[in-house]
């Protein structure tokens, strides 16, 4: 991903933003499922993302310090938006789209490399441009399961339980 037309306020602006709607949908999406294994998988992404919108808050209080963050309603660098239709969207349609998102997260985050010189936040950025990609995965596990059995997000009383 080319983010050499944003400076690194455009950059950290939209990775935050991206976090906070990437929480926000994971958040969403356990309260909408009710089988406690996706609830939990969606919770632990919440999570996730919750503390890399921290590291790039952080980041951006370091290289701006003083100065508020301002969230635009519109990403300034081009990051695939997830768009919940209605309750009556299958959850596998839904699934990609947020896999999609994951997949350019990860780009986004290791195009930012560059613009940093600080070895420790370029190894951040690495590690949170991994993360991103296993998110991708776990995701398209669930994605899969969801396409095979169209019912997966409901609730199977005893289903989970083992012997």
């Amino acid at each position: 991903m080319d983010l050499s037309a944003f400076t690194v306020k455009d950059i950290l602006v939209a990775a935050i933003k991206s976090e906070i709607e990437s929480r926000d949908l994971y958040l969403n999406l356990k309260n909408r499922v009710k089988n406690f294994i996706l609830k939990n998988k969606f919770e632990f992404l919440s999570q996730e993302e919750e503390k890399h919108r921290v590291f790039f808050e952080r980041l951006f209080e370091k290289g701006f310090p003083g100065e508020t963050i301002s969230l635009p309603e519109k990403s300034p660098v081009p990051i695939p938006e997830i768009r919940l239709v209605d309750e009556n969207q299958p959850i596998s349609e839904i699934l990609e789209m947020a896999m999609e998102a994951e997949l350019k997260a990860s780009e986004f985050y290791k195009s930012m490399i560059d613009k940093f010189k600080d070895e420790a936040i370029k190894k951040t950025l690495e590690y949170i441009s991994t993360v991103e990609l296993s998110h991708y995965k776990l995701l398209e596990v669930e994605r899969d399961y969801a396409k095979k059995y169209e019912d997966y997000e409901g609730e199977w009383p005893l289903f989970h339980v083992g012997p």
